[in-house]
Formats: C-alpha cells, sequence, structure tokens
C-alpha cells in the first residue's frame, strides 16, 4: 500500500486499522483467552482489545488455560480498567461497548489440557461457544485462539454441526504445545472446519526488525503509553511494559477488508492452504538419527506395565530438556498395558527427554529428538488429511522473520499499528 493511501485511512477513517479496506461489517468475534497464566502477553492484547472493541461484535470473552492458574477474573480485572479509561475513550470515538455488556460475555473455560482422547466433559466457556456458534447470523462467527484449543475442541464434541458456523485463528507455536491433545483432536475429525493456524507469522508483531528506535519492544512504553490512563499503569505490571502482544495479530486480522480471504495480505499476517497437519508416530524411544517436523504432532507410543486405571489417565511424566530449559508434560495409559503422549515441538532445536512413572514395574526411559524448521515439511504416512479451508504461515523463504515462518507477513505492518496504538494512548493522557 502507498504511504499516502494510508495516510488518508488514519486520518479520514480513524476508527479503522487497515492493510487493504475497511472492514464493511463488524465481524463477530469469540475470544478464548490463557490471560492469567504464565505468559502475561494476554494481558497486553486485552488491551489493546479494549481499546479497539468498537470495532467487533463481541460475543465472548473465555478464559481457557490450557496451562497456568488464568481464570475468568484476570478477564474482568482489565475490564474494570477499562470502564475508568472508557469517558476518555469516548470523547474520540463512539461505539464502545459498556464494560456490563463485556462482563456479560466472560466466561469460565477448561483448566489445564485435555487428556490424550482431546476431550473431557463440557465447561462454561465451551458451552458459550456453541450458543453464540448457533445464533441466527449473516456472518460466521471468529473464534480467536490465544492460547490452548481445548474449549474449543470442547464445543466441536458436543456440538459437531457449529464446525460450518465458525472460522477460527489460532495462535499456535508454543500453544500447539500445551493443547496437543485437543490439535489432535480437531484436525483428525473435523478436517473441513475453516482455521488459520498461526504458527510462526505472529511472531513478527514482537519482532524489532526494521523498527524505528521510538517503536522497539523495549521503547515504546516510554515513547507512547507512558502510564497513560488506568490501563496504561497496568500496562506496566506486564515485563515492565516491554511490549510483546503475541495474540494481537487475531485482532489485527479482524480488521482489514475482507478477513475471509487468508491469502492477501493483511495486518495481521498472510496464510496460503495446507492439506496435511504433520504427525508422526514412534513405536519406541527415539534418537538423535530422527528428525521431527517444527509444529508437528509427535506421538510415542510404548508397552508397560497392566494396571487398573481409567483409560485415558494421566499416569506417567515425559520431561524435555532442550534450549528452553526443562518442562514436563503428561503421559497417559490407553488400557491393555498400551502407553502414549503426544508432543508438538515449537521450535528448531535438538531436545532429550526422560520418561518417568510411580507406577510399579514401569521402566524409566530416554530419548533424544532433532526439531527441523520447515512447516509442513515432507509428507508422511500418519499425516492429518486437511480440507479445503486450512492455512498456514507462508512457506516462501523470503518471508521468514530471522527464523520465524511468515514473519515478515506481520512485521510488514507493525510500525504502522503501533503508531496508530499511540494514538489512541494520547486520548487517555489527559487522565493523568
Amino acid at each position: 500500500m502507498k504511504k499516502s493511501l494510508l495516510i488518508y485511512f488514519i486520518l479520514i477513517v480513524p476508527y479503522t486499522l487497515t492493510a487493504q479496506q475497511p472492514t464493511p461489517i463488524k465481524p463477530r468475534i469469540l475470544i478464548s483467552t490463557d490471560i492469567g497464566g504464565t505468559d502475561p502477553d494476554d494481558n497486553q492484547s486485552m488491551a489493546h482489545f479494549l481499546m479497539y472493541s468498537h470495532l467487533f461484535e463481541n460475543e465472548g470473552l473465555v478464559s481457557s488455560p490450557s496451562y497456568g492458574h488464568g481464570t475468568k477474573q484476570h478477564i474482568l480485572d482489565m475490564i474494570d480498567l477499562y470502564e475508568k479509561d472508557l469517558p476518555q475513550l469516548k470523547q474520540h470515538q463512539q461505539g464502545y461497548p459498556s464494560p456490563d455488556a463485556l462482563r456479560a460475555i466472560c466466561k469460565q473455560g477448561r483448566h489445564g489440557a485435555a487428556p490424550f482422547v482431546g476431550y473431557t466433559s463440557s465447561t462454561e466457556g465451551s458451552d458459550w461457544i456453541i450458543r453464540c456458534a448457533k445464533k441466527k447470523a449473516k456472518q460466521p462467527l471468529w473464534v480467536l485462539v490465544w492460547g490452548g484449543l481445548d474449549d474449543l475442541a470442547q464445543a466441536l464434541h458436543d456440538a459437531p454441526e457449529i464446525q460450518n458456523k465458525i472460522k477460527v485463528y489460532w495462535i499456535g507455536g508454543p500453544n500447539k504445545k500445551w493443547s496437543a491433545n485437543s490439535y489432535a483432536y480437531i484436525v483428525k475429525n473435523f478436517p473441513n472446519l475453516w482455521f488459520i493456524e498461526s504458527n510462526g507469522s505472529y511472531n513478527g508483531f514482537f519482532s524489532d526488525n526494521k523498527a524505528p528506535d521510538s517503536l522497539k519492544n523495549a521503547n515504546y512504553y516510554n515513547c507512547y503509553i507512558q502510564e497513560a490512563g488506568y490501563l496504561g499503569k497496568d500496562f506496566k505490571n506486564y515485563y515492565k511494559g516491554v511490549i510483546k502482544m503475541g495474540d494481537t495479530p487475531s485482532l489485527l486480522y479482524m480488521m482489514d477488508g475482507d478477513p475471509n480471504d487468508p491469502l492477501k495480505e493483511s495486518w495481521g499476517g498472510s496464510f496460503e492452504k495446507f492439506d496435511r497437519s504433520p504427525r508422526i508416530i514412534y513405536n519406541r524411544n527415539t534418537t538423535l538419527t530422527d528428525t521431527v517436523t517444527v509444529y508437528s504432532v509427535v506421538e510415542l507410543h510404548f508397552k508397560g506395565p497392566e494396571i487398573n486405571i481409567h483409560p485415558d489417565s494421566a499416569c506417567f511424566t515425559m520431561t524435555v530438556q532442550a534450549g528452553i530449559g526443562e518442562q514436563k508434560w503428561d503421559g497417559f495409559y490407553l488400557g491393555k498395558s498400551n502407553y502414549a503422549i503426544k508432543y508438538c515441538p515449537k521450535q528448531t532445536e535438538t531436545l532429550s527427554y526422560t520418561i518417568t512413572s510411580e507406577i510399579p514395574g514401569f521402566e524409566e526411559q530416554h530419548g533424544q529428538l532433532v526439531v527441523d524448521n520447515v512447516w509442513p515439511g515432507k509428507s508422511r504416512p500418519y499425516d492429518y488429511q486437511l480440507g479445503e479451508n486450512w492455512f498456514t504461515d507462508k512457506q516462501d523463504t523470503e518471508l521468514f522473520d530471522d527464523t520465524q515462518q511468515g514473519g515478515k507477513t506481520v512485521l510488514k505492518w507493525r510500525n504502522d499499528v503501533l503508531l496508530d496504538w499511540g494514538k489512541r494512548w494520547r486520548w487517555l493522557q489527559a487522565e493523568n
């Protein structure tokens, strides 16, 4: 887009962020977030959402922490701050939702990852997804997933008919690690779902590459936010004000002219179709001769003692050691002496793992894996076959931002997004 045209839209149509054209109809959105968990970037993205919430038909805010201790209360706390800033925001822009309207759509989803099968029992959050999806509406419900897929998988299991009424934009990558089981359930059972899987592209939003000093992650707070309003003062509590906001590209995507076309350029990324999701199964411990695809579903199956517990019960632990340190994952008993675990590596690395259990007679196991950096990579026999409407990060090497596939499709617009947001922070400066 030409710079002059971009300036025109910012000045003449200040209520719309756009890489192409203003969105003609407010999209119906439901956000599933793991806010309050281990990564505070969801709080940063929630602040961004609230300051642009007039652009959407807001139908749900679901707390779905597949890892960590996030709750609905963390969303409500952010809405409380928004309520205090709302009078100032409304002086510059009409159409903001009332705080009570936002509180009414906050729902509690599942705490913790789903078991091996990918679903368990319904939650307030999964039931709300179903209810919103079944509304009579001319446009689909966009489900923007900032964390794990557990509540979405549960909703699809309980009401499979909603698959034709929703469209999903998922911030994958590390979130795929925390919800490997629910992801596997969805791709296996709902291959015709409309789904954007952003594993690498979203990283472009917290990349400093090509950013002027004022827009660098460590400088943005002091240059633009400066404790503006209650949201601004609170922002300092997350990464000490250093911006990350890895989930924000899902919102930016919805602000574009036609979110139904993932192939076009968009502030939330540009994607391409893919027809298979990599899945690798090993019936043994792996070694350094085994290379798997980044973001793929890796399954380890093995035999062990016959035990009298319910199938799909967590009963052993896989401890993974890699460049990020040590992390632990639950493994499951499948019945008849069969044990298994799913794991999704999030980056290129060489990792080691140890499998242990307190079950008598369970032998400690060890293995290693090499993770490559090309997604979805070569075809494998156990890959999940997908339908026509699955999209993911572009494979063009020219669009990598460092090691992040597709990262430049988001990075390209980052400066414009942050400058526009800076204007809204100035709206709140008068409160100081």
